[in-house]
C-alpha cells in the first residue's frame, strides 16, 4: 500500500531538526555525518594504522543511528512518501544543464551524464568523480566537519567557525555551480 502525502512544508522539518537539536545538546551530543565514517573505520580496527582512528568508538555509537536513519528515511521517502514524478527542476536549470550537455533527470534522482556506470568507465568521469570525493574528505576533515554538521548543529550553537564554514560552503558551491562545472562539461 503506497501512501502519498506530497511535498511537507519546509517549517515542519525545520520544526522537527529544532526539537532533535535541543534534545541533542541537552544530552551534550552534536550532529553530523562525516564523524560516522571515524567511527565506523575506529571500529573496524583502524586506529591500529593511524591515530587519528584511536578512539573510544562506544561512546560515538549512539551516531551511528544517523546513519541508519537516513538509510531507512530515505528508503521510506521515496518507496512510501514520493507521489512518483520525481525531482522537479526549474525549467531555468534544466536549460543551462542542457547548454552544459547533462540530460534532465526525467524522474531520476541524478543525471546520468554525471552518475552512471558508464559515465564511471570513462577516464573524465572517473576523474571527476575521485577528484571530487577526495575534496571533499579533505574538505570535510579541514573543516572540521561537515555540512550537516556545521550547518545544523555548529549553528545551532551558536560556533563561529561554523559560520565561517558554512559561507565557505555556499561560496565554494556557487564557484563549482557557474565557473568550474561549465569548464569540466564544455572540454569535452
Amino acid at each position: 500500500m503506497e501512501f502519498i502525502f506530497g511535498t511537507w512544508h519546509w517549517s515542519i522539518s525545520g520544526f522537527l531538526i529544532g526539537v532533535t537539536m535541543l534534545i541533542l545538546t541537552y544530552f551534550g551530543k552534536n550532529f553530523g555525518m562525516s564523524s560516522n565514517l571515524r567511527t565506523m573505520c575506529s571500529m573496524a580496527g583502524a586506529g591500529k594504522f593511524s591515530d587519528f582512528f584511536k578512539l573510544d568508538w562506544r561512546e560515538q555509537k549512539w551516531s551511528l543511528a544517523v546513519v541508519l536513519g537516513a538509510i531507512v528515511g530515505g528508503f521510506i521517502a521515496y518507496h512510501f512518501l514520493s507521489n512518483g514524478t520525481g525531482v522537479n527542476l526549474n525549467p531555468e536549470t534544466l536549460t543551462q544543464l542542457q547548454t552544459l550537455g547533462i540530460e534532465a533527470p526525467n524522474g531520476k534522482l541524478l543525471p546520468d551524464t554525471i552518475f552512471s556506470i558508464e559515465t564511471l568507465q570513462t577516464p573524465k568521469g572517473f576523474a571527476v568523480l575521485l577528484i571530487g570525493g577526495l575534496l571533499i574528505g579533505f574538505g570535510t576533515r579541514y573543516a572540521g566537519g561537515c555540512t550537516s554538521g556545521h550547518a545544523i548543529s555548529g549553528l545551532s550553537n551558536l560556533q563561529l567557525p561554523s559560520l565561517v564554514a558554512v559561507i565557505g560552503f555556499f561560496i565554494g558551491g556557487l564557484l563549482m555551480a557557474h565557473y568550474l562545472l561549465p569548464l569540466i562539461f564544455k572540454a569535452a
